[in-house]
């Protein structure tokens, strides 16, 4: 009788097939890169730079020419055929013109600390008013949140007689304060701050009332640290439309010591005709601070828009 024993079972062979890593992206490690909407093509691209280029400059040629007319002689502004390079070079006459003949530095401060004080009040009241909204439940939360959304598409042109007859019975005329409070209304910077805060994580806020935190904490603790390029954002734009106010200070003020810049430039010019050189010099001290403001601040924006306030991520 012969036996046979089975011969052990060898594994089959498996087929190794290389991965291959995923292609990175054009620009260097960890970068990625993206088209521009207009398409990927070089012609495209071309055609979009030549058309943001041609709307540039359409931009800045008025800029271009107040800054020209500015450093001009009354003689040489008022000269078509000199509008690029004046006969007599280039003068600072107007702005010491100006700086001499008007309560510039005056109207300067006047604008600049109404508009500290309305940026300050606006962004600290917008902030609560949005944080109430989105964080908080209490009686008539949508209607109050509706009448601001509707407040919204109110021109402030038309509040200011309401305004100036409610300034006239608090006897606050030719007053900062008739100047600064109506301007501190700002139901657009609401619904802004609210949005905002709505995009923030719950996890944060409830984590905080476990440690005993009440409203106010978290707001003043939680949210409001991690809403500083936003908050810095919306500062920057009530800051520019405070200085660029003319009409509200303008009806609220006849006292030339509590004029502001807008103001105060109309009234030279009033007084002493239309000089253009003069004009445009007081222009151009007047953006001088706005230019300041944005250049400094401007990084600000760019990160609220692009950051949610988490680490920037």
């Amino acid at each position: 009788m012969t036996t046979t024993t089975d011969a052990p079972l060898r594994p089959a062979r498996q087929r190794i097939v290389p991965v291959r890593p995923p292609r990175r992206p054009r620009g260097g490690p960890g970068r990625t890169t993206a088209n521009l909407t207009l398409g990927a093509g070089r012609i495209t691209r071309v055609l979009a730079l030549v058309a943001l280029a041609v709307t540039a400059l359409i931009w800045l040629l008025p800029m271009a020419w107040a800054l020209l007319t500015a450093f001009k002689s009354e003689a040489d502004a008022s000269d078509p055929a000199h509008w690029i390079w004046p006969e007599h070079g280039f003068t600072l006459q107007a702005f010491s013109t100006v700086w001499e003949r008007g309560d510039l530095p005056l109207w300067m401060l006047n604008s600049f600390l109404i508009s500290v004080t309305v940026t300050v009040i606006t962004v600290l009241v917008s902030a609560m008013a949005g944080y109430a909204f989105s964080r908080t439940l209490f009686a008539g939360r949508k209607w109050l949140f509706a009448l601001t959304i509707a407040a919204v598409l109110v021109p402030p042109q038309i509040l200011i007689v309401p305004w100036f007859e409610q300034m006239l019975t608090l006897h606050l005329l030719d007053t900062y304060a008739a100047v600064i409070l109506p301007q501190t209304v700002a139901p657009v910077m609401v619904f802004i701050l609210k949005k905002h805060f709505d995009s923030l994580p719950v996890e944060l806020e409830e984590a905080a009332r476990i440690d005993g935190a009440g409203h106010w904490r978290i707001f003043w603790s939680v949210l409001l640290p991690l809403s500083r390029p936003m908050l810095a954002a919306v500062a920057i734009f009530v800051f520019i439309g405070a200085w660029n106010n003319f009409l509200w200070p303008f009806v609220s003020t006849s006292d030339p010591s509590l004029m502001t810049l807008p103001v105060g430039i109309t009234t030279v010019k009033d007084a002493y005709g239309i000089q253009y050189a003069q004009s445009m010099a007081s222009a151009v001290l007047a953006a001088l601070p706005l230019v300041a403001v944005f250049v400094f601040f401007q990084r600000h924006i760019v990160k609220s828009v692009a950051t949610t306030g988490l680490g920037g991520q």
